[in-house]
Order: C-alpha cells, then structure tokens, then sequence
C-alpha cells in the first residue's frame, strides 16, 4: 500500500436501506477518506473528472467491523468484505412504535480505530407505512440519460457531468411523484431504484435524485466488473427477488427500458409472481430490441400483465391513470 493511503483515516459510508417494523437492512461500505466533494451546480469539468477519479481510485478495509444501532437499543454486528462492503440485518425482537418512513440506524466503527467524528455515521432505512404498491425502477436510460447502448458517449456523460448537469427524461419527477402518492394521491409508495450502475457512483446518483426532484429510494446497485456483464442480470433478479420477500404480498410496478435485459428480467418476475405485478413500464431506446420486447408484452398479456413499450413517458402516464394507480390531482402542472 502506498504510504500516504496508509495514513489516511477510515470512513464509514452508509446506504440507503429498507425494511419493516421488525427487520431492517442496510449495506454500506468502509473506505479510507477520498477526499471526495459532493456535487455543486458550478463544477467544472475538471472538478467532475476528479471527483469521479476519486470515487473509482477508493481504498477499500477489509474486514472491518461495524456495529448498528437502533433508537430502541437493538444491536448487530457485522464485518465488512475484502472490497469493505458490509450488509447489515437487524432483527428486533420488538416491532418499532410508529416508526417514521425513514428510520435512523446508527453505525459505529468498531475495527480498525478510527478518529472520534468519523468513527460514527447515520444510516437511513426506507420503512413503508401501508403501502399500496411498491415500484421497482432501473436508473440508466429510464430515469437519467445515460445511453447505456453506447460505451463512448456513457462515458463521456458519466466522466464529465455531475448530479446537476447530467438530466433526467422529461416527465419523469412527476410521474414517479403521482406512483409515490398512489390511488387517492395520499399515499406513499416505497420507490427502489434496482441498477447495475457501480456502488461507486451512489453519491452522484443520490444527489441526482434530489437535484431534479425524483422521489427518494434505497439505491440497489453493484460491485461492478467489466470482466463480469453477465452478472448484471443476476444482480437484478436477486435484488428485485429480495424486494419481494421482504413485502410478500405487496403488488409492485416495475419500471426499466430495453437498451439492456430489464423486459427479460421483468418477465421472470411477473411469472415467478403471479397477481403481485400490477404493471410494466419500459422505455424504448433500443430499436434493434422491438422484436423482443413486443414478443415479451406478448407473452405476460397472456397472464394479465401488461407491458406498456414507448419511448416516452406519457404513454406510461396515461396507461397509469386510465389503470387507477395515479390520480391527475397528483400531477404537477408541467406534468
């Protein structure tokens, strides 16, 4: 190891979790401090390019021990992997009382030592309050632009623009608004965002969320290895199959595009779920991919799901309210 990383203090980085009154779950990671800066409107692009040298360039603790902590005094221990992630599940033996829809979990940083003001951190885990459905949404190409189909200008795109310049498509803040708010515009729906994007972007995607107004949600993401593409779709499917187990029972609407294999991974999970899936939503951005989507929207009308293919958002919008899941009053005015 490089003298001076030795010398750097250890940090602990939490993720958004999620969870119910007796089960809560976060995952989070221990790295040595990377100087890295949150986003700000004015970067430049060498500001965009350091930070995100920063966040690949990261040096990891294996093994590290982190303690979390609930408000009622419940504990669990856990010790990170060799890449410093850690996944943490705190059972309670006593349901949490009126819990808020995001519940605090403190951490502490048991191994190695660490300074006092950043031996400790404040994890958030997503706690639904009757929910009336959940939606499970990718991010690339779905919600911000990214053109996943094109290795250069992803890149570009990823290496120069931060959480305020990089843009979501149109219309879709409102319309994930409306399916937070639900049938009677007075719910709130948990929002997932399931992604093969690296855990090494999650400040960057983050802050996208709450830049353009995009309802906040456990961020679901990957150890990514370009050596390792197929893992993507298992990645998915594992994910979006531990969103079920934890709500069983709890219909969800499952949002992607084409440009990758989310109208293949949703199949399997409407079929593996049969009645929980109340609709599906893929943006096309992918023309030579028309064939296999509209032959997947197909196949799950014949089990009662359908699969509403566009390259906007309005025609999800509108199927959404023709359906009854959204109510126009929660709509913004610009929609």
């Amino acid at each position: 190891m490089n003298p001076l990383r030795r010398h750097r203090h250890v940090e602990l980085h939490p993720f958004r979790g999620y969870g119910t009154p007796t089960r809560l779950r976060l995952r989070g990671r221990v790295l040595r401090s990377t100087g890295l800066a949150r986003s700000r409107l004015g970067d430049s692009v060498v500001d965009n390019l350091r930070n995100m040298f920063r966040r690949f360039e990261s040096d990891e603790v294996p093994g590290a021990l982190v303690a979390a902590r609930t408000a009622p005094g419940d504990q669990a221990r856990v010790r990170a992997d060799k890449e410093g992630y850690f996944d943490v599940v705190l059972d309670l033996p006593r349901p949490l009382q009126d819990p808020r829809v995001w519940e605090p979990v403190e951490l502490e940083l048991l191994e190695p030592a660490a300074p006092a003001g950043v031996a400790h951190a404040t994890g958030q885990v997503l706690v639904p309050r009757d929910p009336e459905y959940a939606v499970i949404s990718d991010l690339d190409d779905t919600v911000l632009r990214s053109h996943a189909t094109s290795l250069w200008q992803m890149a570009k795109l990823t290496l120069l623009h931060n959480a305020h310049t990089r843009l979501p498509f149109e219309g879709v803040a409102g319309f994930y608004q409306a399916l937070q708010r639900g049938r009677d515009g007075e719910a709130y729906n948990p929002v997932f965002y399931v992604s093969n994007s690296p855990w090494n972007l999650y400040d960057l995607l983050e802050d996208f969320l709450d830049v353009h107004g995009i309802p906040r949600g456990p961020l679901l993401l990957r150890d990514w290895s370009p050596r390792n593409l197929k893992a993507g779709e298992v990645h998915k499917l594992a994910a979006i199959q531990g969103l079920m187990d934890a709500y069983p029972g709890l219909p969800v609407v499952l949002v992607g595009d084409s440009g990758e294999r989310d109208p293949e991974i949703y199949r399997q999970v409407a079929l593996r779920h049969p009645g929980r899936v109340l609709a599906v939503y893929v943006r096309d951005v992918a023309p030579t991919r028309h064939g296999a989507v509209r032959a997947i929207a197909g196949e799950l009308a014949e089990h009662g799901v359908e699969l509403v293919f566009s390259p906007d958002t309005e025609a999800a919008r509108r199927h959404a309210l023709d359906r009854g899941l959204i109510v126009p009053a929660a709509l913004p005015p610009d929609r």
